[in-house]
């Protein structure tokens, strides 16, 4: 075939012109970056490790309750038994670090998305094609532009993520009752004071379930980051691989099982009133919309 587009040769020259002209920028981006996972792990990793687990297991004991506390300390205590402990404490940072910065991207371009059209428009295409464009193509210009290391695995761990949050913070303020938004209109409230006292209060929930999805995907790309040397449980995960290694790899991916079903229950709590949390299931919580006024007074 004699006709060929040539989109290789155009996304070498992108990158190229981006190494060569935004240089130093990438360069404090990586900077930037590094030092967040630095002192992230520093702060996961310093402490002894039985007191982090305490740690952990009191934040699952009050989101969730005693059982879930107890789970927490077991798997944890699962993860330091088979010597994972430093490994899983440097992936749970890059975790943190890439997650965090998934968040602060996300939640504004879906408010963004949710109250103009026209970004809407723009923004739905860009995050099909982030979904689903290859995690591992991500790696190709992010080593380029920030070398081998932390940072790539950092980077292509925010692309990779960050769609979900978009999503769902843009459902869930679009799906906002328009009569609640009109009635605070009515009575003087401005945009701005709509969105932070009704539009978001009321999308909290799809906006919780963008963030815990949003750490679930970041903790997927451990095994990405490990192959452009960021560390942890990815690095043993690449090294079981090459070597063929059956207890290696079952012992790091037992342990990324573990901090994900830890990190999603957490994070799944938190868009749960700590007292319907803690209400048995056969007690569900009172509906107030069905209660009589001296039902109200009985439960207050």
């Amino acid at each position: 075939m004699e006709f060929r587009l040539p989109l290789g040769d155009w996304a070498d020259t992108v990158v190229d012109f981006l190494t060569d002209v935004l240089g130093p920028l990438f360069a404090g981006i990586s900077a930037l970056f590094r030092g967040l996972y630095e002192g992230v792990d520093w702060v996961l990793a310093t402490p002894p490790f039985f007191v982090v687990i305490v740690v952990i297991a009191a934040l699952g004991v009050y989101l969730r309750g005693w059982v879930f506390g107890a789970g927490t300390a077991v798997g944890l205590l699962v993860v330091a038994g088979v010597d994972q402990w430093a490994n899983a404490m440097d992936t749970l940072a890059l975790v943190i670090v890439a997650a965090g910065i998934a968040v602060l991207i996300s939640i504004p371009l879906g408010i963004l998305a949710a109250r103009n059209r026209t970004a809407s428009a723009v923004i739905k295409p860009v995050l099909d094609f982030m979904q689903t464009m290859p995690a591992f193509v991500y790696l190709i210009p992010a080593l380029i532009l920030f070398r081998v290391g932390v940072v790539p695995g950092i980077v292509a761990t925010i692309i990779f993520a960050m769609a979900p949050g978009v999503r769902l913070t843009e459902l869930g303020i679009r799906g906002v009752d328009r009569e609640i938004v009109e009635a605070g209109s009515a009575f003087g409230s401005t945009p701005g004071r709509i969105l932070r006292q009704i539009q978001l209060p009321l999308a909290a929930p799809s906006i919780f379930a963008g963030i815990n999805q949003v750490i679930m995907l970041s903790l997927s790309m451990v095994v990405i980051a490990g192959m452009v040397g960021a560390g942890g449980l990815g690095r043993d995960i690449v090294q079981a691989l090459s070597r063929v290694d059956v207890g290696l790899g079952f012992e790091a991916g037992l342990s990324v099982v573990i901090l994900a079903i830890i990190l999603d229950r957490l994070t799944a709590a938190l868009s749960t009133p700590r007292t319907h949390r803690l209400l048995p299931a056969s007690h569900p919580a009172p509906d107030p919309a069905t209660q009589t006024t001296s039902d109200r007074h009985v439960n207050a």
